[in-house]
């Protein structure tokens, strides 16, 4: 076990807008925002395709992991050491320096209940908070937006769908900058005057106006630099979103890995940054959760990658953050210790963390959180994340 996990607790074991883009159809889902009457901000980015926590949070220490991953593991001399056990992947610079500064902490060999390795099952169990797949209709994140005190409209989602984290009773609106030329002026203009009279499709199609100017002074585009200062917008606007999602993909890394997570990796990096910069001082009061629906094989396959696995790593950052620790129950990477042999083996729970970090974040009971969010009934939520 990792020695600076000090006064941490884990346990073991819509609505669609498609006149957001102002008369363009939106396209790639990449962000939802939840407007709740606080000023503390909790953000979860998905990591989409099982993201090799292995690779980004390097166990250095362990013997067995230079020997199982070969060409594909990470040379500690060329990461930043975060303890005597583990080292921080190189493209995450950023990143690395907000550990430095107390601003990050890594939890590894952490997973959801689910054991199995489909994408979208797991993806499904991460998102609803289920046990099962397809077991709960509803996502952990709407139901923790519904436990805020209610004021005014709850929630908006910029992206083109809502994701499943986010449906549920609480109305979501969408909105996400096209990849198409802006309209016209004139159709703009024109667009307005024959929903002026409408009064179901009038506020939406002033929300959105609202929303693209906002989204103009960023001078915003699809990359993950442009996603970050676009998120730090909304959640920066007096009266804005207080909770967010970000999606990200391109995590399945079956071959080619080097140089495919590498690249992931610095785009994270970029929109993490885009974020903390853009938020200012409100970065402070801000809590980012980053997590994927389940990791990679501890050994590396013929194709230069790694395939579906279990245990992975999850990452908590923001100025309100009890960061520059790396907490992990560390089970090895041995072939004895090894889940199934062929898996990182979770020892740690993701649910245990998602109730604890959003709890604490947001300032409600961890425990009445821990309850609404998840299905099993016997999370109990991680403590001493938030400040």
């Amino acid at each position: 076990m990792s020695g600076s996990n000090t006064g941490v607790r884990l346990g073991r074991r819509g609505f669609l807008t498609l006149t957001a883009g102002a008369g363009s159809l939106l396209v790639a889902p990449q962000m939802v925002l939840a407007t709740v009457p606080t000023e503390r901000r909790f953000v979860f980015i998905i990591q989409r395709g099982a993201a090799d926590g292995l690779n980004i949070v390097v166990p250095y220490a362990d013997p067995a992991y230079a020997r199982l991953r070969g060409a594909l593991a990470i040379d500690a001399a060329s990461a930043r050491k975060l303890d005597g056990q583990f080292a921080l992947h190189p493209s995450l610079a950023q990143v690395g320096a907000m550990y430095g500064q107390g601003q990050a902490l890594f939890v590894h060999a952490v997973a959801s209940p689910y054991r199995d390795r489909s994408h979208f099952d797991g993806q499904n169990v991460l998102e609803t908070g289920g046990i099962q797949p397809y077991a709960v209709r509803d996502g952990w994140l709407n139901r923790l937006v519904g436990l805020m005190p209610r004021a005014g409209k709850q929630a908006i989602a910029l992206a083109a769908t809502v994701p499943p984290a986010l449906r549920g009773p609480v109305p979501v609106e969408s909105y996400l900058p096209s990849g198409l030329p802006d309209p016209s002026a004139d159709l703009i203009e024109r667009v307005g005057k024959l929903y002026g009279g409408d009064a179901q499709l009038h506020p939406l199609w002033a929300a959105a106006l609202d929303a693209r100017a906002a989204a103009e002074k960023t001078a915003t585009k699809q990359d993950p630099a442009g996603l970050g200062r676009l998120a730090a917008t909304f959640l920066a606007k007096p009266g804005g979103g207080r909770v967010a999602m970000l999606e990200t993909g391109g995590w399945d890394t079956h071959s080619g890995q080097e140089g495919r997570l590498a690249g992931q990796l610095k785009g994270l990096d970029a929109l993490l940054a885009a974020l903390r910069d853009g938020l200012g001082d409100a970065w402070a009061s801000t809590t980012v959760l980053v997590a994927t629906e389940f990791g990679r094989t501890a050994a590396a396959n013929g194709t230069g990658g790694t395939d579906h696995g279990t245990g992975s790593l999850a990452m908590l950052l923001g100025g309100a953050v009890r960061g520059g620790r790396v907490i992990a129950d560390w089970p090895g990477l041995a072939p004895a210790q090894l889940f199934e042999g062929r898996d990182l083996r979770p020892t740690l729970e993701l649910d245990a963390l998602i109730a604890g970090a959003a709890a604490e974040s947001l300032m409600l009971d961890p425990e009445l959180v821990a309850r609404n969010l998840f299905a099993s009934g016997a999370v109990r939520p991680s403590t001493g994340l938030v400040g």
